[in-house]
């Protein structure tokens, strides 16, 4: 396979949920060259059954080497990563591959009264791999999840248009379950939480620590690229950071990322999309 236009990094999330993990590799090597790929046509993992998130991811992935050739992968997504990791390393063997899972070590550790708030999907809070990671790492805690698929919508469709009160109001019902459990730690256990954990925070007030994955994830991104044959300087070009989508998208859904995109100073790329 040519290697001249490789890219650094690809990320793969089913939609918008793994920009801020880009933007984190980003902060910590500006010289990365990166692009985004949203499955939105199989949006949201969360609520699909184990063979479904696999047989999507893989087609995503396989889609991301033909087109893009990166020199890693980042799954940006903890519903693809506790789900069908193992899998994906298996059939893309040449391919280094950095998966993303709930924050549960790093909250243990952070944790004073060692009860723990996991906000993930349903995927995520009901894998038997999510629960392994809760009784490696957090055995002396008591862990309480929530799944909130509205919230992961939310984000997807309403976050960047919406107003403070709004975002407030969309994450009330989490920090009121958290609160009344008297956990001092929130994971955020779904990519897509991390746009919103300033409000997060902000809901669940003084005392309580909102921490996600997303550093750690890129640390190891950053390993795995200094490990690689190819780990020279990739040239930047107009297309870095690029936000990718599939799928067949409304006028209202294409207005909505590319809102997102001027948010967030990203180039938006369009929609790749088979009839």
């Amino acid at each position: 396979m040519d290697t001249s236009n490789q890219i650094d990094f690809a990320f793969l999330d089913s939609g918008t949920g793994g920009i801020p993990y880009m933007k984190e590799v980003k902060k910590l090597y500006p010289q990365a060259s990166c692009l985004y790929l949203g499955d939105t046509a199989n949006f949201p993992y969360g609520q699909k059954e184990a063979d479904q998130i696999t047989e999507c991811a893989s087609h995503a992935v396989n889609f991301i080497i033909k087109k893009w050739n990166p020199k890693v992968l980042v799954i940006a997504c903890n519903t693809i990563s506790v789900t069908s990791l193992p899998q994906l390393r298996a059939t893309f063997r040449n391919l280094p591959i950095v998966g993303t899972v709930p924050a549960i070590r790093l909250a243990a550790r952070t944790s004073h009264n060692k009860n723990i708030g996991l906000l993930a999907t349903n995927a995520t809070v009901n894998h038997p791999y999510n629960k392994k990671l809760i009784k490696d790492f957090a055995a002396d805690c008591k862990v309480f999840s929530r799944g909130d698929p509205d919230l992961v919508s939310f984000i997807e469709h309403s976050f960047f248009t919406a107003s403070l009160q709004d975002r407030l109001n969309a994450v009330k019902g989490a920090a009121s379950y958290f609160a009344s459990n008297q956990c001092d730690t929130i994971i955020l256990g779904c990519t897509h939480f991390t746009h919103m954990a300033n409000e997060i925070q902000q809901a669940a007030g003084k005392g309580v620590q909102v921490v996600d994955s997303r550093n750690g994830v890129a640390r190891q991104a950053l390993k795995m690229l200094r490990a690689t044959k190819e780990s020279g300087q990739t040239g930047l070009s107009k297309d870095d950071q690029t936000f990718f989508v599939t799928g067949k998208l409304s006028s209202l859904q294409e207005k909505e990322y590319r809102q997102l995109c001027t948010a967030l100073s990203i180039p938006w790329g369009g929609s790749f999309f088979k009839e």
